[in-house]
């Protein structure tokens, strides 16, 4: 790939995803079953123009849009509140669609005098898709970042800006950490399979990780499309994803395969079309659904920028690497010398 082909082919992946699911979100699955999404339509639930992304694109581009000049939650929810208030890194210029707990926290990170990270719903039923929607930009920015501690710190962070509980981080850092390991091209197989090794060991005595079962244990890799639900819910978002991921073998196959799940399309749409996008490349993106999409200087703004945070976080883990060598070896000197 290209140097900035990875960036691109995430942004533009993730955003087309979005557009195709954005006029039959709520559709079920026996609706697009008889009129299945195959090309970028408009209008439908949202009456927006064809090639119109939501709110999944909108703060995944303004995380991105704050990271590129480093990491600080306060300044992530200061983008996302403009994003609320004047429709800044929207498709169209406004907002047409939020979730109520992004919303909330949103509000609360405005008016509220509390931290950023503390904003987040911590309920049980405050567990919907809105931070995993948005967390794949931390793939980029902490894939040279070394300790595991530290990445998942800085995961559940940035999911409790909007999402606090502890379902929606687990998600959140499963993403992330599959997402890391396929920017190190990774195989597709291996990425997950370490991924979920991983993890159900991490968690096992988590009791809010049984929710994760099936990803954990594979399972969710060979259920059949019925078992698989396209809910809001954040468990139900990952998983099919996931399922899309492994049961198609394009990017186009990926997306469509998504949306056609019906439920909300737009953000199952936008996740699994960012991970294809990294898998499959940008030229396998169809050329006419990024000729269709609004806003595209933003997005390709955004791919750049993107570009810069990876290379920053691979700087900054070279300048660490090194700090850590000459201090032993420093150390090292000194005990040599003493003895």
């Amino acid at each position: 790939m290209l140097k900035t082909e990875k960036e691109k082919a995430f942004v533009i992946g993730f955003a087309a995803g979005d557009a195709l699911g954005v006029p039959v979100e709520f559709a079920t699955r026996g609706q697009l079953q008889k009129q299945p999404i195959k090309e970028m339509i408009g209008y439908g639930n949202h009456w927006q123009v064809p090639g119109t992304w939501s709110d999944d694109t909108s703060l995944t581009v303004a995380t991105i849009d704050s990271l590129v000049r480093g990491y600080d939650p306060e300044d992530i929810a200061k983008k996302f509140i403009e994003w609320l208030d004047n429709g800044k890194y929207s498709a169209n210029g406004y907002v047409f669609d939020i979730g109520s707990t992004t919303r909330f926290s949103i509000l609360r990170a405005k008016y509220g005098d509390i931290p950023a990270i503390s904003c987040g719903g911590t309920g049980v039923h405050e567990n919907g898709n809105g931070s995993l929607m948005r967390i794949l930009p931390l793939a980029f920015f902490l894939q040279s970042d070394e300790d595991f501690e530290h990445r998942k710190k800085v995961i559940y962070e940035v999911s409790s800006i909007t999402h606090a509980h502890i379902v929606s981080k687990i998600a959140c850092h499963f993403l992330v950490e599959f997402a890391i390991k396929l920017l190190k091209n990774d195989a597709v197989d291996d990425a997950y399979e370490e991924t979920r090794r991983t993890f159900s060991v991490y968690y096992k005595d988590v009791e809010e990780a049984e929710c994760f079962l099936r990803i954990f244990n594979g399972m969710i890799l060979n259920v059949p499309v019925n078992e698989i639900r396209s809910s809001g819910y954040v468990v139900d978002t990952l998983e099919a994803a996931v399922w899309c991921i492994f049961h198609t073998k394009t990017y186009k196959d990926a997306v469509l395969t998504a949306v056609n799940l019906g439920g909300d399309t737009d953000t199952i749409g936008a996740i699994t079309g960012g991970l294809a996008g990294i898998i499959y490349g940008y030229k396998a993106i169809p050329q006419k659904w990024e000729e269709d999409l609004e806003n595209k200087e933003l997005l390709y703004y955004a791919a750049d920028q993107l570009q810069v945070i990876r290379e920053g976080a691979k700087q900054n883990a070279s300048c660490v690497h090194t700090a850590k060598r000459n201090f032993f070896a420093r150390l090292f000197l000194k005990f040599w010398k003493n003895k």
